[in-house]
C-alpha cells in the first residue's frame, strides 16, 4: 500500500493508477468527489450513522469493531460485484474523508489480493483544500474573455461551437446544470452541490493552457443556486467582452427551440411564470400565462425578454461602466448563423 500526496490539482492527471475509488458513503460522494472517482462505499449512509452513534454514545472500541465487520462485508460484496473482473495488474487509488481507517481498511484487503493499491494521503479533505486554494486564494490562471449578449442570443450553443473549433472554453452552465434564470433548470434535473460544482470547475481550470484566452459565458455571480468562486468571478469582471446582438424575434424563436423541454411541460411552464410574480404585475403574469396556455411560445418568449429579462440583463455587473470590445450583429440565430458567429469568435480568441 502506497501513500499518495497531491501537491497540485494537476497531479491527479498523471498518477499511475487505473481508477480512483471513493470509499465514503453515498451521501458524501453525492456532495463532492475527486473527479472521475467511482463510489464503492465501505459503509452505507445508515451504517456510517450507526457507527458514529456508537462511537459517541458508547465506546471507540465497539464502534471500530462494528465498523470493521461492516467494511469487511461491503468489500466482500464489491469483490464479487464491481471488482470481480479486474485483472491481476489492476492499480486502484483509494480515498475516504481524511485518508484514515476506511480507506486504509479497504486498501489492506485489496492489497492482500495482489493489486498495487494507493491511498490518497489526507483523503477527500486534501483534494478539497487544493480546490479551495485554486478557486478562492489564487488568481485565475488564464486570460478570460466573456461571451455576452441579451437572453436568447444562443450564447451556450455558440460557446460549444467555438470549442469545436479548438477554442478554449468553460461551459459554466453545463457544470452548474442550469441555463440561468427561473427557466434554467431542466425539468426533473437537480443542480450539483456547491462543493461538487467547484471540484468539476477546478478540474477544468487545472487543464487550461494558461498562455491562451479562455471564453466563458456572461453570468451573474450565481447560476441558479450555484455561486461562482472569487478567482473566476473577479477575472470575469475585468475581462474583455464579446457581445452578440440579434433582433428580439430571432431571439424568441431560438428560445422556443432551446427551452422545448419546459414548453412541453405545461405545469412546469405555468409554475415558472408564476414565480416571476414578485417582479411583475398580476395583469402581466395573467397575460403571460394565457400565452402559455394557448401554446403561443414565441410571442411569450418575446414578451418575457422585452419586459423582464432584457431590462435586468442591462444592469448586470459585467456590463457596468464598460462597452464590449467586440460587437457581433446577426439577424438570425439558426444553426448556420451560429456557425458564422463561432468562426468570428474563434478568430478573436486567436
Amino acid at each position: 500500500m502506497q501513500r499518495v500526496t497531491l501537491t497540485t490539482l494537476s497531479d491527479l492527471f498523471s498518477l499511475p493508477y487505473d481508477e480512483v475509488i471513493d470509499v465514503r458513503s453515498p451521501a458524501e460522494f453525492a456532495e463532492d468527489r475527486v473527479p472521475g472517482a467511482v463510489n464503492l462505499p465501505s459503509l452505507s449512509n445508515e451504517e456510517r450513522a450507526r457507527v458514529g452513534t456508537v462511537y459517541v454514545q458508547e465506546s471507540r472500541f465497539l464502534a471500530r469493531r462494528m465498523g470493521a465487520a461492516l467494511v469487511a462485508r461491503n468489500v466482500a460484496s464489491q469483490l464479487e460485484g464491481y471488482l470481480a473482473d479486474k485483472p491481476t495488474d489492476y492499480r486502484p487509488l483509494v480515498y475516504c474523508w481524511r485518508g484514515g481507517q476506511r480507506s486504509g481498511s479497504v486498501a489492506l484487503i485489496l492489497g492482500q489480493i495482489g493489486w498495487r493499491v494507493g491511498v490518497l494521503d489526507g483523503g477527500w479533505r486534501s483534494w478539497r483544500r487544493l480546490v479551495q486554494k485554486a478557486l478562492y486564494e489564487e488568481p485565475f490562471p488564464a486570460p478570460v474573455m466573456v461571451l455576452d449578449g441579451n437572453t436568447g442570443t444562443a450564447k451556450t450553443a455558440i460557446l460549444h461551437k467555438v470549442a469545436a473549433r479548438g477554442g478554449q472554453v468553460i461551459d459554466l452552465e453545463g457544470l452548474a446544470r442550469h441555463r440561468g434564470s427561473l427557466f434554467g433548470l431542466v425539468p426533473g434535473d437537480a443542480q450539483p452541490a456547491q462543493k461538487g460544482f467547484e471540484s468539476a470547475l477546478a478540474e477544468t481550470v487545472a487543464r487550461l493552457d494558461p498562455s491562451r484566452p479562455v471564453l466563458v459565458e456572461a453570468e451573474s455571480n450565481r447560476i441558479g443556486a450555484i455561486r461562482l468562486p472569487p478567482s473566476l468571478w473577479q477575472a470575469m469582471q475585468g475581462a474583455p467582452r464579446i457581445e452578440i446582438d440579434a433582433p428580439l424575434e430571432a431571439r424568441a424563436q431560438w428560445l422556443t427551440t432551446a427551452y422545448a423541454d419546459i414548453t412541453g411541460a405545461p405545469g412546469e411552464l405555468a409554475a415558472r411564470i408564476a414565480a416571476l410574480g414578485p417582479f411583475q404585475s398580476k395583469a402581466t403574469i395573467a397575460e403571460w400565462q394565457a400565452l402559455a396556455e394557448a401554446g403561443d411560445f414565441t410571442p411569450l418568449a418575446a414578451r418575457l425578454m422585452a419586459e423582464h429579462y432584457d431590462p435586468r440583463y442591462a444592469r448586470t455587473k459585467l456590463r457596468e461602466g464598460a462597452a464590449a470590445e467586440h460587437h457581433l450583429r446577426s439577424e438570425r440565430l439558426d444553426d448556420a448563423a451560429q456557425e458564422v458567429l463561432a468562426d468570428k469568435i474563434a478568430a478573436v480568441l486567436g
